[in-house]
């Protein structure tokens, strides 16, 4: 499905406050309250908003530390890393990538110690051949 400027506009508002108001919504894209709900349930009914979700704000893990963890992983075991990587709850998002790894994986922890444990995990699991990481120095935006 292509989605329009106005659409991709209305998503990126929503990434950055899905509990905006339509009215605060509409008064941002400089559209009228029933366009924006119009077009938000037109997006859930066609799947393009499949749900709604929570970041917590910085000062919530203030100090924590957050690295990307790659992952080169045996390809018959990946399905079973990719299932012990979501059941670890350091673990953010991850996402299968082209190029010399396999899995790049968000980790957060409070410490550089845990995160380091954290990947000593990872490298420890069944299917995993080779991790490295990158400790995360600043965020510049988020969406």
């Amino acid at each position: 499905m292509k989605l329009s400027d106005a659409d991709q506009r209305l998503l990126s508002v929503l990434r950055e406050d899905a509990r905006a108001s339509t009215a605060e919504i509409a008064r941002r894209l400089g559209v009228s309250r029933t366009t924006v709900h119009s077009r938000i349930e037109r997006l859930e009914r066609e799947g393009v908003i499949a749900g709604y979700t929570v970041r917590v704000g910085e000062g919530v893990e203030s100090g924590h530390i957050r690295a990307h963890i790659t992952i080169t992983a045996v390809p018959k075991q990946a399905p079973a890393v990719v299932d012990a990587l979501h059941a670890m709850p350091e673990i953010r998002t991850l996402h299968s990538v082209s190029g010399p790894f396999d899995l790049v994986a968000l980790g957060v922890a409070p410490t550089v110690g845990e995160i380091d444990a954290l990947t000593d995990r990872i490298g420890a699991l069944d299917g995993v051949e080779r991790t490295t990481s990158a400790i995360v120095l600043s965020v510049k935006f988020e969406r």
